[in-house]
């Protein structure tokens, strides 16, 4: 990868007449128009929505997870569940920056095409264009394979009978569903409805050639690197709704979720002991809430300036995906299983994407890739998965998926109205 640019503010032609929203369509609008990868996405409890748009499609490919230092470039990860050649590993440089906070600029990084590209986008936002119609990327791959509830709970069965057996003590088996689109279906605003409806979620809408378009709204961060030199990352597993009168000081767990989550926890502090790595603070396991859903949390966090481990941030992004919360452990057995047996090939379901030295994101911000859906012309691929345990039931690991798939899947619902 290049070293990372300076930035320049650009002002935003017609900045202050236009609603945040609109720009943000304006630059989505001509990113696919010139075939380029984009990414738009809402921190957690944040206010405004950010995008990050790469002048080439051939400098976002990418083989290596990002380096999460404060050194490393500027750019937008998005990483696949399995590294594969019909899958790629992106990495958008951060050619263009936009904040909705801030209306008026943008932010721009001259490498590579940018003098060219960046005077081809002021033609393009000065010319008020049409953003009502807007032509998505779509992935060159078949539309994954989709389960039965009978395959399912086969599936679920065959997850046990291997834990029982010894091959794996865990295993997070996954499946994909397909819904066709409403008519008036728009893609930006269901980013929006998500927003709104998931305040303390990462909310993400990335498309890019090779890829496709993914939208999603997930709960888990997989690393964080802060400006203040702290690295954060979760153990999330466990999962049960969220029903009426429930709250998470009320929330009953049985011993299946909890060992679920115990075996998270404990594959993050192997990554720790694997870098000999002793000074760090665990907190939880506590009952969290994630839309309409409760999951046991616990959280990790190492102080960087008190050890001597300046690139843990990449070290553990290395280590941990993908996590045991989304394949399983041991983590190589795990994965030949959902090889084998899963059915369909997951693309970027339980991937890792997220902002990496951007303004206002601190120096990295990445989520695992859940509660999403692959956008193609006509319909949703949505996706969910359950982690298996010695006491899971098939039944009720069909119920948590089909909850699951509630959380991205409900502003689908919206269109409808």
């Amino acid at each position: 990868m290049s070293q990372r640019p300076r930035p320049t503010l650009v002002p935003y032609p017609g900045g202050e007449q236009l609603a945040p929203t609109e720009q943000l369509r304006q630059l989505v609008a001509f990113a696919l128009q010139a075939d380029l990868p984009v990414a738009l996405w809402r921190l957690p409890n944040a206010a405004h929505a950010q995008l990050c748009l790469s002048f080439s499609w051939e400098e976002a490919l990418t083989g290596l997870p990002p380096n999460l230092e404060a050194s490393a470039p500027s750019g937008f990860a998005f990483f696949p569940f399995r590294d594969s050649d019909h899958n790629p590993a992106l990495f958008l440089p951060a050619n263009v920056f936009f904040d909705s906070g801030q209306p008026a600029l943008f932010w721009v990084n001259k490498t590579g095409a940018a003098d060219f590209r960046l005077s081809e986008l002021r033609q393009f936002l000065q010319a008020s264009p049409d953003t009502a119609s807007l032509r998505w990327h779509q992935s060159p791959q078949p539309a994954p394979a989709t389960a039965s509830l009978e395959e399912y709970t086969a599936l679920v069965r065959r997850g046990v009978a291997a834990i029982e057996q010894g091959e794996v003590q865990k295993v997070v088996s996954s499946r994909a569903t397909r819904q066709l689109l409403p008519p008036s279906f728009d893609a930006l605003q269901a980013f929006e409805d998500l927003q709104a409806r998931y305040p303390q979620a990462f909310v993400s809408l990335v498309s890019a050639p090779g890829a496709g378009t993914w939208l999603g709204a997930t709960p888990e961060v997989l690393a964080e690197v802060t400006p203040e030199g702290t690295f954060r990352t979760m153990a999330l597993a466990g999962t049960q709704p969220l029903t009426p009168g429930l709250t998470a000081q009320k929330a009953i767990w049985r011993q299946k979720e909890i060992e679920e989550q115990a075996l998270v926890a404990r594959y993050i502090v192997s990554c720790f002991k694997q870098l000999r790595l002793r000074e760090y603070d665990e907190i939880g396991p506590r009952t969290v809430v994630a839309g309409e859903l409760l999951h046991l949390r616990t959280d990790f966090a190492v102080h960087l300036r008190q050890v001597p481990f300046p690139s843990l941030g990449t070290d553990m992004l290395r280590l941990l995906h993908p996590t045991s919360a989304v394949g399983g452990m041991p983590r190589q057995a795990a994965l030949d299983f959902l090889q084998q047996y899963e059915g369909y090939d997951r693309a970027y379901y339980s991937g890792f994407l997220g902002p990496v030295n951007l303004p206002q994101a601190g120096v990295a911000r990445l989520f695992v890739n859940l509660r999403c859906m692959q956008l193609r012309p006509t319909e949703a691929i949505l996706y969910a998965g359950t982690g298996l345990t010695i006491d899971s039931d098939p039944e009720r690991e069909w119920e948590e998926t089909e909850l699951k798939l509630q959380t991205a899947g409900a502003v689908l619902a919206t269109f409808n109205n």
